[in-house]
């Protein structure tokens, strides 16, 4: 088998129908299997999966065991070459998986593969390339310079070798993982992927970030952003740094300063609530039920032309792919007017985000 896509799932059932239903599309014509793990959701994600995805394997977790212990759990029982940690709260293009093992094929000492990220808007995440978060560079992104904590070296458009990789979308060989020992479990949330994309590199591999596939990561989704997440992600960074950096007094005295600036000074963003003007349905007929719940006028369109300023774009992807649908997201000329959802095939939801740090929102229809 050539590749096992493994998702984690933790109370996300609509994205991860959405994502799932993407990765299928994806995997077509690839000898390929899913796995998914849940954390022991209480939305019915599991039913979910058991009714819509019999063909998918399901791992049904009795308690929240956290992202390393439960991806360890997923590549045990993959089958693949290549493993794929994938959100739940992702969108995948249709030649994603092809346009990356195609890459893979021209590398030497390959470790991880990530590629361009961007949010339920269509903005590019910066952490879909990173730098290793020395103490320096961890304490200029507390304080909101975040300059050297990207990779930003390579533009985002350019494929080149990075040192980090976001846990979002890490593609590498079963065998390369198995070598490094996974996913640390030390780790609960959070520091995961810099940790693993530190020892693979540690380990004489080459991380690359590939620019020629983009998928949509709605960030937000599957874990909340707020202080919360601060304290947790600067918790991890203590653990990364024991483990991989000489420690002392001193050094252990500013981490720890560092955590508690962290969590007091870390703003939360409001985020506004959906004005659209009106929803234009990209698709090829109107959906009735679907226009009978939004509360503003729906167009039918079947393509993009003419879209006015503060309109929300729901693309159907009964007939409009994944691939078109992420090209629009994309669309700097687009994306600063209007916000976006997507209606996934054969499914009664719509879903988006309309910024990376909410849950984002999901409109059902009968």
């Amino acid at each position: 088998m050539k590749l096992s896509v493994i998702i984690l799932n933790y109370n996300v059932l609509y994205f991860l129908e959405l994502c799932v239903k993407s990765v299928q599309a994806a995997i077509s014509n690839i000898d390929a299997e899913i796995i998914v793990i849940d954390n022991n959701s209480k939305d019915k994600s599991c039913k979910m999966v058991k009714q819509l995805f019999p063909e998918v394997i399901l791992i049904e977790n009795k308690e929240n065991v956290g992202f390393s212990k439960a991806n360890n759990q997923g590549v045990e029982i993959a089958k693949g070459k290549y493993i794929c940690i994938l959100n739940p709260d992702t969108v995948v293009a249709e030649d994603t998986f092809e346009k990356l093992l195609e890459f893979t094929n021209s590398q030497e000492k390959l470790g991880i593969v990530g590629c361009k990220l961007i949010d339920g808007t269509g903005q590019f995440l910066p952490e879909s390339k990173r730098n290793i978060p020395i103490v320096k560079i961890a304490f200029q992104k507390i304080f909101g310079d975040s300059k050297k904590y990207y990779a930003n070296h390579l533009s985002q458009d350019t494929t080149g070798k990075v040192d980090v990789l976001v846990g979002a979308f890490m593609l590498i060989k079963r065998s390369v993982y198995r070598q490094v020992n996974g996913f640390d479990e030390d780790y609960y949330m959070y520091g995961e992927d810099i940790d693993l994309s530190y020892r693979v590199l540690k380990a004489g591999y080459k991380n690359y970030y590939f620019a020629n596939t983009t998928i949509i990561h709605y960030k937000g989704e599957s874990t909340l952003k707020n202080k919360n997440y601060a304290k947790d992600f600067y918790n991890a960074m203590q653990i990364f740094y024991k483990k991989h950096f000489k420690s002392n007094l001193l050094f252990d005295t500013l981490v720890s300063l560092g955590i508690k600036i962290a969590y007091f000074f870390r703003y939360e963003k409001n985020v506004e609530p959906n004005k659209a003007n009106k929803y234009v349905l990209v698709s090829k007929t109107i959906n009735d039920k679907l226009k009978q719940v939004l509360p503003k006028e729906v167009v039918l369109k079947k393509d993009v032309k003419n879209i006015e300023k503060d309109d929300e774009i729901i693309f159907d992807t009964n007939v409009i792919s994944f691939k078109e649908t992420i090209k629009q997201f994309s669309n700097s000329e687009l994306n600063k007017l209007v916000t976006f959802k997507i209606l996934p095939k054969n499914s009664n939801f719509i879903i988006g985000s309309n910024s990376s740090s909410s849950q984002g929102e999901v409109i059902c229809f009968e």
